[in-house]
């Protein structure tokens, strides 16, 4: 899936990734600072049925929300230094949990993870439109 849409489009666009995830529910959040990252999780943990404010965990390193439809895991790695520090979090008790991972700048991760890992690229493009793409493996 790849799509252009405008910021006030995000909870269509949202249910729409959703549905191109299929059955990946790890999933890797590409994207530069400010392209809107967490403003699509923040709509993607709505549509499965996150009732809570939904933040970024950038100091937290993670959030975890309860949804009616899904539970979510949100990882910023960004101030995270090493793998080590990742794994020591836990990681893997969140990684094998059969929940949403959702994890904003994995790069430091990436060694780390199973196969069977989404990504999701999101870009600011002309006039403010965004352009999203859902890859699985």
């Amino acid at each position: 899936m790849k799509k252009q849409f405008d910021i006030s489009e995000i909870d269509s666009v949202a249910k729409e990734v959703i549905t191109a995830l299929g059955d990946y529910k790890l999933v890797r959040m590409i994207g530069e600072m400010g392209a809107g990252k967490t403003t699509l999780i923040k709509s993607i943990c709505k549509q499965l049925g996150v009732e809570e404010e939904v933040n970024s965990p950038t100091f937290a390193i993670v959030n975890e929300y309860k949804g009616s439809v899904a539970d979510v895991f949100h990882f910023d790695f960004y101030r995270v230094n090493t793998l080590q520090e990742a794994i020591d979090l836990g990681l893997d008790e969140y990684l094998y949990s059969d929940h949403y991972v959702f994890m904003e700048w994995p790069q430091l991760v990436d060694e780390y993870l199973p196969d069977e890992v989404a990504t999701i690229t999101i870009k600011e493009i002309e006039n403010g439109l965004r352009e999203v793409e859902v890859c699985t493996k």
